[in-house]
């Protein structure tokens, strides 16, 4: 059976092509799904977006990324929340109903201050975002970006943000590359319940040969993909499964025939 229909796929992904080789590489394939990287709405702009992929009649899943709420100065803060807003704007205007959000970190920064400091940004987006009606999805990442990517490391820390806001535009996005390590992620799927907004999902390679562009198809790692969806499928999610994959090694092939070998891969071990 070749059921497609809760497939996504990530622009980032496919990073070399642009937004209008992505809609008709994935229109191509028969992949349903897309979720868009703000620099690949940058060189057309929000409404030209939108445009193409109203046309293409993609399901926009999301926009990535917002996030990076902690600054040293109250200046920078503030420049953080007004970038998250254009996001949210961005977000609305080509129809994707949710932003992930890559919270940040600043080195040296105490973490348990950065995550303040995150709450404090989501928080003052929030009446933005429900205006828009674009939800936000709080994405924990693994703690090896903990230095300057996100403070935000646990699905437990995210949950506790969530609780903390108590907003339904408030969310989070499990991403299996970031939590498989995590002995409580069970029971913090659980937890969040109808509060996971999006689900990605890629591979752990095994050596790792570049913390951030070495990320391996399904079934390439050590990740049991097929029981976190299954977690968080009996947590209440049916949503898209989405692929997000950071490869330079993949990047670097034809990336028809590597829109082919996802769509294997996720059939396979997804």
């Amino acid at each position: 059976m070749t059921d497609f229909t809760r497939l996504c796929i990530h622009t980032m992904t496919t990073k070399p092509w642009s937004l209008r080789e992505t809609i008709d590489g994935y229109v191509r394939a028969g992949v349903p799904g897309i979720t868009v990287w703000r620099q690949h709405v940058e060189p057309v702009g929000a409404e030209e977006a939108g445009r193409m992929l109203r046309e293409s009649e993609l399901k926009v899943v999301s926009l990535c990324r917002g996030g990076f709420f902690p600054g040293v100065t109250h200046a920078k803060r503030q420049l953080a929340i007004e970038d998250n807003k254009r996001a949210i704007d961005e977000a609305q205007a080509i129809g994707a109903p949710l932003v992930v959000l890559v919270c940040g970190a600043v080195p040296g920064m105490v973490l348990g201050e950065a995550r303040k400091q995150i709450l404090d940004g989501i928080a003052a987006v929030l009446d933005h975002a429900k205006q828009a009606q674009v939800k936000l999805g709080i994405e924990p990442l693994h703690p090896m970006y903990a230095d300057s990517r996100s403070a935000v490391n646990t699905l437990e820390q995210a949950n506790n943000m969530v609780s903390a806001l108590q907003s339904p535009w408030v969310g989070v996005t499990v991403d299996v590359y970031h939590l498989w390590w995590d002995p409580f992620l069970q029971s913090e799927i659980k937890r969040a319940g109808k509060t996971i907004f999006s689900f990605h999902v890629c591979d752990w390679r095994t050596p790792t040969r570049d913390l951030l562009n070495d990320r391996g198809l399904m079934g390439e790692g050590c990740i049991k993909i097929p029981l976190i969806r299954k977690w968080v499928e009996e947590a209440g999610f049916n949503g898209p499964v989405e692929v997000e994959i950071f490869s330079d090694e993949y990047w670097a092939t034809d990336q028809v025939e590597y829109v082919e070998k996802i769509k294997a891969a996720y059939l396979k071990h997804c």
